[in-house]
C-alpha cells in the first residue's frame, strides 16, 4: 500500500455517545478536578496537576480501556514523573533533554505495562517546574490514586459500568 494512501484511513469512528455516559463524564471529572484543588487549599499539600484533567477522560468516559486501569493511571504518572526528575538531575533541562524524557517516559511505560498517555506529560511538567523528588509523592502519587479512587466511586455507581478491568 501506498506510504501516504495509508493516511487517508477508511473506516468510520467507532465512537459513540449516550447521555449517561455524559453525564457521568461530566460529574466525575468535576468532582475529582474539584476535590483535587480543595485538598490543596486546605493542606497547603498540592494534590493537582494538569495532567489529572487528561487522565479523567480515559477513567470517565473510557474507563473499559487498558490504558485507563488503575496502575496504568498510577503507575503511568509515578513513572513519568520520576523519568522527568532523574533526566533532569543527570543532564539537565534544556529542549533535547525535554524530548529525551518524554521518549524514555514512553518506552519505560510501555515496557512496563502501565502506559497512560496524560502521564507522560509529567517528564515536562516535572523538568519545567525544576521540582523535587517529593514531587513524585505529592501531587503525583496522592493525585493519581485519588483519581483512581474516584473512579471506583463515580464509575461503579452505574450498573452497566465495572471498573476496574483489571488491576
Amino acid at each position: 500500500m501506498n506510504y501516504f494512501k495509508k493516511m487517508k484511513g477508511d473506516a468510520k469512528s467507532p465512537l459513540q455517545v449516550n447521555g449517561k455516559d455524559l453525564f457521568t463524564a461530566f460529574v466525575g471529572s468535576f468532582l475529582t478536578i474539584i476535590l483535587l484543588l480543595e485538598l490543596t487549599e486546605m493542606t497547603d499539600t498540592p494534590w493537582f496537576m494538569a495532567s489529572f484533567g487528561s487522565s479523567c477522560i480515559l477513567v470517565f468516559a473510557s474507563w473499559n480501556a487498558p490504558l485507563a486501569q488503575p496502575r496504568n493511571i498510577v503507575g503511568g504518572h509515578v513513572i513519568s514523573g520520576f523519568v522527568g526528575w532523574a533526566v533532569a538531575g543527570l543532564v539537565g533541562t534544556t529542549p533535547m533533554t525535554l524530548a529525551l524524557a518524554v521518549a524514555v517516559a514512553v518506552v519505560f511505560t510501555m515496557v512496563l505495562r502501565v502506559t497512560h498517555p496524560p502521564a507522560i506529560a509529567n517528564a515536562l511538567i516535572v523538568m519545567i517546574g525544576g521540582y523535587h523528588f517529593e514531587y513524585l509523592f505529592t501531587p503525583i502519587l496522592l493525585g493519581s490514586s485519588l483519581v483512581v479512587v474516584m473512579g471506583l466511586l463515580i464509575n461503579n455507581m452505574r450498573r452497566t459500568r465495572r471498573y476496574p478491568v483489571f488491576w
